[in-house]
C-alpha cells in the first residue's frame, strides 16, 4: 500500500500549492500512521513557502538538494539548457512510454523552465530571475559562472541577499578545484572507498551515488544555514561551498584523531567492525543475511537469553564489550550457527521477543512491504497524466507541523513552465517570448 499524492497544480502556481486539497493527497490510515505527506503544507504552506531557488547544473549532487527545497515549500526554478537538458531525463532503469521515472522523483515539486545563459539575452534574462530568487543552486565545474559573466559578485549587484550555492568534486578553491569530480571519485578521494569491502579485496563502491547525494545535503544545510543568517540575523547573501570529497571525508569518525594520535590507519572490516561484537550479519535456514547488533553489554545479556545460553552473558569471554571485541571470530561463529537453524521471519521473530536490534538486509521487493515504513509515508503514488503514476520515496524529515509533501512529478517535457516563469514572474509579454525564443535564449 502507498500514499497517494494529488495531481500536478495548473501551470504558474508556486511549489507545495494546490488549488484544491493540497499536495498531500490520501492518506494511508492504518495503525500509528503518520499525516500524509505534504497534509501540514495545505494548512500552512510548507515552512519553505517564499523561498524562490533557481536550480542550475544536472543529475545528482545539486539537484537532490532542489528536491528537498521543493518538498517544503520552496518555488524551485530548474533551468535547462535549450539545447542540451539534464541527462537525468534519461537515467534509470524503468521506462514508461519512453521515459525514466527517475526524473519524476528527482526533479518533483520544480518548474521547469530553458535558457541559454551563453547567450546575451539569456544572461539578460537569468539577471532578471536572480532579483525576484532567494537561492541559486549549481553544481557546475569551478569558474564555470564566472566564463559566463555571472560570478557572485556580479549577482550580488542585482540582489545582495543571493544565496549561492556551489557543489564541485573539490571545491571552490586548492589547487584540485578545477579538476573534474563525480560520485565514485570523491569515494575514493575523501577515504570511504577505502573503508567498504573486505581485506585484502579491491575496494567495492556502494550500489548508489553516495558522495552525490552527501554533498547535495550537505548544500541543503548550508543554504537553510545561510537563509536563518540572512533573515534571522540581518546578514547579507553568500556563497556556500561543497566539495564531493569533503562530504565524504567528513564521515570518517575517528579516524582523523586516530591517526594524527598513533597512526592507526582504519582498513575494511567486511560485514562487521573489527572489536565491536556481535555486529554482523547472519545468515538465516532460508539464505536470507539478518544483522543482529547486540555489542552493547545490556542487549548481549538479551541475545544471549534469546540464544538459550544466557551463561554466555557471564562467560568471561564475553561478558563485556572488551572481551567480546577480543573474541569476536568465536563469538560469531557461535551466533551464526545458532542463526541457521531457523528461517528468517522465526529468526527475525525471536530476536524481537527478545528486543534485540536486527533486521533482515531488505531488497526493494521487501521495503515495499514493510508495514513500518507504509505507515510512516514512505512510498507515495504520485499520479501523472502521462506516466500514469509513480511511485516515489515519501519526505523526510518529519515536522510535526509543517511536514512538506510531493507536488507534482518532475515535468516531461523541458520548458514546461516557460510561460508561466517568463511570462508570470518576470512579466513578458507573448511577443517579447516569441523573440527570445527566436534569438535561441529560452
Amino acid at each position: 500500500m502507498v500514499e497517494t499524492s494529488q495531481t500536478a497544480p495548473p501551470d504558474g502556481m508556486r511549489a507545495g500549492q494546490n488549488a484544491d486539497a493540497g499536495p498531500g493527497g490520501r492518506s494511508w490510515t492504518g495503525p500509528g500512521a503518520a499525516p500524509a505527506p505534504g497534509a501540514a503544507m495545505e494548512k500552512a504552506g510548507g515552512p519553505l513557502t517564499g523561498v524562490r531557488v533557481l536550480e542550475l547544473g544536472s543529475l545528482i549532487a545539486g539537484p537532490f538538494a532542489g528536491r528537498q527545497l521543493a518538498d517544503f515549500g520552496a518555488e524551485v526554478i530548474k533551468i535547462e539548457s535549450p539545447d542540451r537538458p539534464d541527462p537525468m531525463r534519461e537515467w534509470g532503469r524503468a521506462r514508461v512510454h519512453g521515459h525514466t521515472l527517475w526524473w519524476a522523483v528527482q526533479s518533483r515539486g520544480k518548474k521547469c523552465v530553458t535558457l541559454d545563459l551563453k547567450s546575451p539575452r539569456g544572461r539578460e534574462l537569468f539577471l532578471e530571475l536572480c532579483r525576484e530568487a532567494d537561492v541559486i543552486l549549481e553544481n557546475f565545474r569551478p569558474g564555470t559562472l564566472e566564463k559566463l559573466g555571472l560570478a557572485p559578485d556580479v549577482l550580488w549587484q542585482s540582489n545582495p541577499g543571493l544565496v549561492i550555492a556551489r557543489v564541485s568534486g573539490y571545491g571552490q578553491t586548492g589547487p584540485d578545484a578545477n579538476k573534474p569530480g563525480y560520485a565514485s571519485v570523491a569515494e575514493a578521494r575523501g577515504g570511504l572507498r577505502h573503508l567498504n569491502g573486505y581485506p585484502d579485496q579491491a575496494p567495492p563502491r556502494t550500489g548508489i551515488s553516495l558522495g552525490d547525494s552527501l554533498a547535495s545535503l550537505y548544500a541543503l544545510q548550508g543554504i537553510l544555514l545561510a537563509l536563518y543568517w540572512r533573515d534571522a540575523r540581518g546578514g547579507t547573501g553568500q556563497v556556500v561551498d561543497v566539495s564531493l570529497v569533503e562530504a565524504c571525508f567528513s564521515l570518517l569518525e575517528s579516524a582523523v584523531p586516530d591517526y594524527a594520535a598513533q597512526g592507526i590507519v582504519p582498513g575494511p572490516s567486511g560485514s562487521g567492525l573489527k572489536g565491536i561484537a556481535p555486529s554482523n550479519i547472519f545468515r538465516s535456514s532460508d539464505g536470507k543475511w539478518v544483522v543482529i547488533a547486540a555489542n552493547q553489554d545490556s542487549v548481549f545479556v538479551r541475545l544471549a537469553a534469546a540464544m538459550g545460553t544466557p551463561e554466555l552473558a557471564s562467560d568471561p569471554l564475553y561478558s563485556n564489550h572488551a572481551s567480546r571485541g577480543v573474541n569476536q571470530e568465536a563469538l560469531e561463529q557461535l551466533i551464526a550457527e545458532w542463526a541457521a537453524g531457523f528461517n528468517h521471519s522465526e529468526l527475525v521473530a525471536c530476536l524481537d521477543r527478545h528486543a534485540v536490534p536486527n533486521s533482515t538486509v531488505s531488497t526493494i521487493e521487501d521495503i515495499f512491504e514493510d508495514p513500518q515504513l507504509r505507515a510512516r509515508g514512505m512510498l507515495v503514488e504520485v499520479p501523472d497524466e502521462q506516466l500514469g503514476a509513480v511511485v516515489q520515496p515519501g519526505v523526510i524529515p518529519k515536522l510535526s507541523r509543517t511536514s512538506g509533501g510531493i507536488a507534482w512529478n518532475g515535468p516531461l517535457s523541458p520548458g514546461s513552465h516557460n510561460s508561466d516563469v517568463y511570462g508570470g514572474l518576470l512579466k513578458l509579454n507573448d511577443e517579447e517570448l516569441q523573440h527570445a525564443k527566436d534569438e535561441g535564449a529560452i
